[in-house]
């Protein structure tokens, strides 16, 4: 298509050049006499007469003379003359013609459609160049009418089609959704019933949980067309474009009926009105108008659902989540044990498998990964599998491949001093060693002073075997003294302090600041400071609302710090009492390089006790 659409204009400035060429050349050799004076007839032939000429060359008609000062002239005879008749004629001694260099050059023809060329080129140029702007305004226009036409991409299940089979993990919103796919498959026993199907239905959960995974299963299971763009497609700098487009893709939806439209983060489009910083009256707002205008005006029974994605539900128009709108919102949470679990198995059905794969260890290791981070896994295990030649993919291949997906490939050449690493090797088994006495810590799943990423190593925690929606007070004063393990077993066994625990006191400082500020766990009792309805316009720092005053705000310091006072004063006590063992499995580590969380609890001469399940 865009082919051909530069092809014509290519060939027209293509013609334009070589006309203006030819034409150049045409004026530049045949007209010799661009440095010369234009005489009479009669002056030619007084001229020859007083002998003052040196040459004549004759081409066609015109007559070009060479005078012995060095100057040029040029005169025309009439068609058909011959130049010695006119010099006869004239009175010029045959003698003198005889001696006078005289060039006959019989072309009158070619010099006649020189001329006629010379002439038409620039008729030739003004007609090319009003053929050249007439094809760039038809270009321009359909160009102009392209922009209002969605850009929605339709499938329709000609190719491989998306069930619910391929999605794992989400029963619940899976349950929700099947309840549209037996609507848009049976719609007459609800319309019995004067039931009307939800127009839309909103997809909230974070980034990776499959949300466009379910709305295409949906599509899949109904065997609908599916009409899927991104919300950030209906916006143009033209005015108006976006409300164009809003309509072009209702228009094809109903035409195509029954069908799913489905808007990928609709908070492009979707968000408050009126808080703009130009005003209300912007493209983006016309297009969430146009947007609600074409929800409310579907015809009854056209069966066209809109499906919608966002993990920002908080900044959506009000008018867009009211019932008649989007009338059903499913949640699509992050997957706990059992659900990534599920997730694994989809994703390593289609790839050959070692008969020893414990899936179920490793959805316990990937506490925290969505959908999306799960597929990458599998996709990273089985490059790692083929990189190692390996005819199936075997448990280091995933373990690896999670560490991969976490943290980043592992660094080995990163060049470290001796210092480096032991002090790195102690600072991890600070971390892992209080992580396991404490007994509202998770338990420690291993500890590495591989480097990868920007951490030089690292210590993974292994959550219980169901995963924790609420966390005690109790849970995070033991993680908080977790978290402080690598600070202070820096201080007790090097006696100086490195800029290693940066990230570590980070946490710290927020997870005990939400204690205060958020989960009402100081002596300030159930108070939250700090407005939970941040300007979602503006960045963050300009957003955030402080509604307390300086006297709490001291008290609140106050207390943070209090708080990181009695984590770290347990934290020096038990690594000080447990120094011999840290010691060793530090120096053990330095020669292994990783050791898992059986191993380090051998050190202690225990076996791993369950972790505590309280909340």
């Amino acid at each position: 298509m865009n082919q051909k659409s530069k092809s014509p204009k290519f060939s027209i400035v293509t013609i334009i050049v070589i006309a203006l060429l030819l034409s150049a050349i045409t004026l530049l050799f045949s007209n010799p006499t661009a440095k010369s004076d234009q005489i009479t007839l009669s002056k030619f032939i007084e001229e020859a007469r007083s002998g003052r000429i040196e040459s004549i060359e004759v081409k066609g008609t015109q007559i070009n003379l060479a005078l012995i000062d060095g100057s040029k002239q040029f005169t025309y005879k009439e068609s058909g003359t011959s130049i010695y008749d006119i010099l006869e004629k004239g009175g010029v001694p045959e003698r003198s013609i005889s001696t006078l260099p005289i060039t006959v050059t019989n072309n009158e023809g070619s010099f006649f459609w020189q001329q006629i060329l010379i002439s038409l080129v620039p008729f030739l140029l003004i007609i090319l160049f009003f053929v050249f702007m007439m094809r760039s305004a038809q270009s321009n226009q359909n160009s102009a009418m392209s922009f209002g036409k969605s850009k929605a991409r339709l499938h329709d299940g000609t190719k491989e089609k998306t069930s619910f089979d391929d999605v794992a993990g989400a029963d619940e919103a899976k349950e929700e959704l099947m309840e549209v796919v037996d609507f848009l498959k049976n719609p007459g026993k609800y319309q019995k019933m004067g039931a009307k199907i939800p127009k839309g239905v909103l997809l909230v959960g974070s980034p990776g949980t499959g949300k466009t995974l379910l709305a295409r299963a949906v599509a899949g299971e109904a065997d609908a067309p599916f009409f899927s763009l991104s919300g950030s497609e209906f916006v143009e700098m033209f005015v108006g474009v976006g409300a164009a487009r809003v309509r072009d893709l209702f228009e094809k939806a109903k035409k195509s009926a029954p069908s799913i439209i489905f808007i990928d983060e609709i908070d492009a489009v979707g968000r408050h009105r009126g808080a703009g910083m130009g005003g209300g009256h912007d493209e983006r707002e016309q297009t969430l108008n146009q947007i609600l205008t074409e929800m409310d005006g579907f015809e009854t029974g056209t069966n066209v659902i809109i499906f919608a994605a966002t993990n920002r539900p908080d900044i959506l128009d009000p008018a867009l989540l009211r019932p008649g709108r989007f009338d059903r919102k499913v949640m699509v949470d992050m997957p706990d044990v059992k659900a990534r679990e599920e997730i694994l198995i989809v994703h390593t059905r289609k790839k050959p498998m070692a008969s020893k794969i414990d899936l179920h260890r490793i959805a316990q290791v990937t506490a925290g990964f969505t959908g999306a981070d799960l597929e990458n896994l599998a996709n990273e295990a089985a490059i790692a599998a083929a990189k190692d030649n390996h005819t199936k993919i075997t448990m280091d291949d995933l373990e690896e491949a999670i560490d991969k997906v976490a943290m980043g490939r592992a660094k080995r050449s990163r060049v470290m001093s001796e210092k480096e690493k032991k002090i790195t090797a102690y600072h991890e088994v600070g971390h892992a060693i209080v992580g396991h006495l404490l007994p509202n810590c998770d338990s420690v799943h291993k500890v590495t002073v591989i480097p990868r990423g920007m951490a030089l190593g690292v210590t993974h925690f292994l959550p219980g075997e169901d995963d924790r929606y609420l966390m005690s007070k109790s849970k995070i004063e033991d993680t908080l003294c977790a978290m402080l393990g690598g600070y202070t077993a820096e201080q007790i066994f090097f006696n100086e302090l490195t800029t290693g625990a940066s990230n570590d006191l980070q946490k710290v400082k927020s997870l005990a600041t939400s204690m205060v500020t958020k989960y009402g766990m100081s002596d300030l009792g159930p108070i939250i400071f700090g407005d939970s309805k941040d300007e979602v316009f503006l960045g963050k720092d300009f957003g955030h609302i402080k509604n307390y005053s300086e006297e709490s705000a001291a008290r609140i310091d106050q207390l943070v710090k209090d708080i990181i006072d009695n984590a770290y004063k347990r934290t020096k006590e038990l690594i000080s009492k447990h120094k011999k063992v840290i010691e060793k499995i530090s120096e053990d580590l330095l020669v292994k390089e990783t050791i898992s969380g059986e191993e380090l609890a051998k050190y202690f001469k225990i076996i791993p006790a369950p972790k505590k399940s309280e909340v």
